[in-house]
């Protein structure tokens, strides 16, 4: 059921390990590197998260103007009245939904006050996942809440739903190795060097997860294998034949023992008052290579680029995926920055 206008919402996503330490009052010990990652993440896993801290959450590239693919200037919103706790009565949200929205493409909802649109928020809404992963959400006037505070624009933007828009992101990794087959250390952090299948984005020219949006009715493992093999191998363009090699060739990665990275709120460009991204990052690590090795990379769908991309803390990437990236080099214990105390932060 829809919170009342002046309820809560249970909002727990951390995107900033400093805030997460620097809340919990305790500092990492130093000790041997193997015990410092397994610490590090066991702490810091957000699925584990989300039953344990109740953390302040800050906008950031869902406040920046112009708005995604338009000329539309967000009103702005200083950052100690981005929560929705915090009264604002001269708040004056700009309404923008693109057209392409308004078009009426089957991925998208009609308006609000359409005649016999009636979505069913914080529920499953027949084949569409109106729950948001950050629990229950406030709807005032008929439209939703954006569960984490005030993003300067009102209507839809360029998202599809009213709400939560659910997002898988496969994020399928390997190490760097030498012409003998070796792992590659970094030279200055001496850690192992981890690679991702990185695709850069046809809209914004930014390098990011090769993930896509949930269809309705579709399951989150379906949707992780279709969007990876839609984006990173132009899946779309092949023949039934060369379909049917690619999908042997990677049954073991996706069927293989995997872990899920991170569940909830996403901060995105493209996020409005009444509409947000939500996602679903998952490793799929192939330890020997061996899988992937054989696979070959091509670039499809929203994609310009894809290749194999060496992780670091220099990468610059789409909405939230440099902290998703990070999450699996904790996981991994391999290389992220050259500053050893930033391993795992204070």
């Amino acid at each position: 059921m829809p919170l009342p206008a002046g309820a809560v919402p249970r909002a727990v996503v951390v995107l900033s390990f400093s805030v997460l330490l620097s809340a919990r009052g305790a500092a990492p010990r130093r000790s041997a590197r193997s015990n410092l990652s397994a610490s590090c993440w066991s702490r810091l896993h957000p699925v584990n998260m989300f039953n344990s801290y109740n953390l302040k959450f800050h906008h950031r590239k869902a406040l920046t103007s112009p708005y995604p693919g338009s000329h539309i200037e967000r009103c702005q919103v200083p950052e100690d009245k981005v929560g929705w706790l915090t009264e604002w009565e001269d708040y004056n949200p700009v309404e923008y939904t693109s057209k392409s929205v308004l078009a009426g493409p089957n991925w998208a909802d009609p308006q609000i006050n359409n005649e016999g649109f009636s979505p069913k928020f914080n529920e499953r809404d027949g084949e569409v996942e109106r729950k948001s992963l950050n629990g229950l959400y406030a709807v005032e006037n008929g439209r939703p809440r954006n569960p984490m505070g005030r993003t300067g624009l009102t209507g839809r933007g360029l998202l599809g739903r009213w709400g939560p828009n659910h997002a898988a992101d496969p994020i399928v990794t390997r190490w760097k190795r030498d012409g003998s087959g070796n792992k590659v250390a970094h030279p200055v952090s001496g850690r192992n060097i981890l690679q991702f299948v990185a695709i850069k984005r046809r809209d914004c020219g930014e390098w990011a997860i090769p993930g896509g949006m949930v269809d309705p009715g579709e399951k989150i493992t379906a949707t992780l294998k279709r969007e990876f093999e839609e984006e990173a191998l132009n899946s779309l363009q092949k023949s039934p034949e060369e379909k049917a090699k690619l999908e042997k060739q990677l049954q073991k990665l996706f069927s293989q023992e995997h872990f899920v990275v991170y569940r909830g709120y996403v901060d995105d460009p493209r996020n409005t008052d009444n509409a947000w991204m939500e996602t679903e990052a998952v490793n799929y690590h192939d330890e020997t290579g061996e899988t992937m090795d054989n696979v070959p990379l091509e670039a499809g769908d929203d994609a310009g680029v894809v290749k194999w991309v060496d992780i670091s803390e220099k990468l610059k990437l789409y909405a939230s995926h440099s902290y998703f990236i990070k999450l699996v080099t904790e996981k991994w214990g391999a290389h992220w920055s050259e500053d050893p105390g930033s391993e795992c932060h204070k």
